[in-house]
């Protein structure tokens, strides 16, 4: 079993995935709505939550 040491983000490295996957991400201004992760995070709340974020 791999050990992830979570002390620190600067302990950790990530892996060649995780890299890829920051790379091809698509980048928005979560202030003004526009970050599409900010987006799905957001909806996502709503559902399980059952409540409107504000």
């Amino acid at each position: 079993m791999k050990i992830i040491d979570l002390r620190s983000d600067t302990v950790t490295l990530p892996t060649e995935a995780m890299r890829k996957a920051m790379y091809h991400a698509k980048l928005g201004d979560d202030v003004y709505g526009e970050d599409p992760s900010t987006q799905r995070l957001e909806k996502m709340a709503v559902i399980r939550l059952r409540w409107m974020c504000s």
